[in-house]
């Protein structure tokens, strides 16, 4: 492809390696590319999963290749349609399209039959009948090499027998296995004749209860992409290892396609956890609610605390593709999602700790309703009006009796400017019999009234606010990481974080009142909120906090 027509495709070329690879290839003797994501669906996916969807349908569209969707389902045990079922819409929300080619490995369950059968023959397999703790003592270490199993030199014609006695189910799981006859003293272990068939009498979601035997990922993969056409398997860095397995499964495959797997570093996240079987543990522990809990990783739960497709792939594009793990500080995806909701996203006002505040000099059962801008970052999102009234709340940060030093919002004496509104000053407060401020009471000053050319005094506060008589009443979750990285543990365990959530029940300016479940907002000064998918009734509204306001990510100049 020309270097004319890679620029047209509107995607960087520089700082990745894969590129200099794919590259090369099409220079030498490839006309296109074809990639594919594959996920195993044991589990569903994670923002993890989100940068290898990111870069594999990426690389497609930039060298106008196809990139196909398939599920590597040859471990009936661990596998269910649930999965399958998410993992779609996981990709299709992600904004990727597989067009006509949605496959599954084990659609090809005949043909990998057909090859393990193909290797018998030529004397590249064989049954082995060594259980997992015997075929671990004859594999030897990184140091030491392997011995030959004692069953490793049994006939072509014994090989062929077992292996169709295996197929017809007449073993039981565990007492026989099918080997690659490669090199027991190979400095590689993935090498030492591998187990390329299992027995495992387990239906499978697709093909029923066909086959008791199914074949090893490290066999049935390479043979996919092979299958399928593929020109480069992109997978992460544990595979690197395997790359020599890979290349011997494609080459006596007797197939046609030569593909290359090229390895890039997975994705690690500060504060979260990225392994499928950890997570699974939290939702069948039922410490979360379920694999889209918005606290959890997944693209589902993102996608259901409110987090944007769009955020993601910007987030993908900015971590880059290297060969080096890292760890990648949360606070950038954060950023991602705010950069994304800001411009887009209509502001209202809400108070998530409520505190009356009495306009003691305001007419009773008056209502004026105030101008205020959708949001400030757009003009054309124009302005909505908000009732304001006698009696309000206000956050119960925005007061306090004995200010500290720079405490520019409501204290005795002082004024603020309430948003979009007047100018007031605190006159008295109420307190319980537990010493709490329960009430605030102030004055207003109506000369003061915000887009009447009022051009007076200035004040350093603004308070954001809601009427207590026509606010919403609403639940909103507030969370933090659901992890916490433990430097003290070696072994680099995370440990749950106690406070991931806290649940407020708040008030809400009433032109959130029809919202719909995924409707998005700002809360001025309080962050950007998804209305909630999963618990949102008629009579109760929720909100989940996508992200807050405040940033700690720096980005580079």
């Amino acid at each position: 492809m020309s270097e004319e027509k890679i620029r047209e495709n509107d995607l960087s070329t520089t700082g990745n390696f894969i590129h200099s690879y794919i590259q090369e290839d099409l220079g030498e003797n490839l006309s296109h590319i074809n990639t594919r994501f594959p996920p195993e669906p044991n589990g569903y996916l994670h923002i993890g999963h989100a940068k290898s969807i990111c870069l594999n349908f990426g690389l497609a569209k930039l060298y106008g290749g196809k990139c196909n969707l398939r599920f590597d389902d040859t471990n009936p045990t661990k596998e269910d349609v649930e999965y399958v079922d998410s993992i779609i819409e996981d990709v299709k929300w992600l904004g990727f399209d597989w067009e006509d080619r949605l496959y599954f490995a084990s659609s090809y369950f005949d043909t990998y039959y057909d090859i393990a059968v193909k290797l018998i023959k030529e004397g590249k397999a064989f049954v082995c009948d060594l259980n997992a703790e015997e075929m671990r003592e004859y594999r030897g270490t990184l140091s030491k090499p392997g011995k030959n199993s004692p069953y490793r030199d049994r006939s072509v014609e014994e090989n062929l027998d077992l292996f169709e006695r295996m197929k017809k189910g007449e073993f039981p799981d565990g007492t026989r296995t099918l080997r690659a006859k490669i090199d027991m003293a190979s400095p590689n272990i993935n090498m030492r004749d591998p187990v390329i068939y299992r027995i495992s009498h387990s239906p499978h979601h697709k093909t029923g209860s066909k086959w008791c035997i199914y074949p090893m990922y490290d066999f049935a993969h390479p043979l996919e992409d092979t299958i399928e056409g593929i020109t480069h398997s992109i997978c992460t860095m544990e595979f690197e290892d395997h790359r020599p397995l890979y290349d011997w499964v494609v080459e006596n495959s007797g197939l046609p396609a030569r593909p290359r797997q090229i390895e890039f570093a997975r994705l690690g996240l500060t504060n979260t956890v990225m392994s499928k079987r950890k997570l699974r543990a939290l939702v069948e522990e039922s410490l979360v609610d379920g694999w889209d809990d918005p606290r959890m990783p997944t693209i589902s739960g993102l996608r259901r605390r409110g987090v944007t497709p769009e955020a993601i792939r910007d987030f993908c594009e900015r971590i880059g593709v290297s060969k080096a793990n890292s760890k990648v500080d949360s606070s950038l995806l954060d950023h991602c999602i705010r950069d994304d909701l800001k411009a887009k996203t209509p502001v209202v006002m809400a108070v998530l700790k409520p505190l009356k505040l009495v306009i003691t000099n305001y007419p009773e059962g008056q209502i004026e309703f105030m101008d205020i801008e959708n949001n400030p970052e757009t003009e054309e999102m124009g302005v909505r009006k908000v009732p304001f009234t006698r009696e309000l709340y206000i956050e119960q940060d925005d007061f306090m009796e004995e200010p500290v030093k720079k405490f520019f919002r409501l204290a005795p004496g002082k004024e603020v400017r309430l948003k979009g509104a007047y100018y007031v000053t605190c006159t008295d407060f109420v307190k319980d019999e537990n010493g709490v401020v329960t009430e605030v009471h102030c004055t207003y000053d109506p000369e003061t009234r915000s887009g009447s050319g009022f051009e007076g005094r200035k004040v350093k506060g603004t308070l954001h606010w809601v009427s207590a008589d026509m606010a919403v009443k609403a639940v909103a979750n507030l969370y933090d990481s659901m992890m916490l990285d433990n430097p003290d543990d070696p072994s680099g365990e995370m440990i749950m974080n106690p406070n991931s959530i806290e649940v407020c029940q708040c008030f809400v300016e009433p032109s959130v009142k029809d919202a719909k479940p995924g409707d998005r907002f700002q809360f001025m000064r309080n962050g950007y909120f998804c209305v909630d998918t999963k618990n949102t009734t008629k009579d109760n509204l929720v909100f989940n906090r996508i992200v807050s306001l405040k940033s700690s990510f720096k980005p580079k100049n």
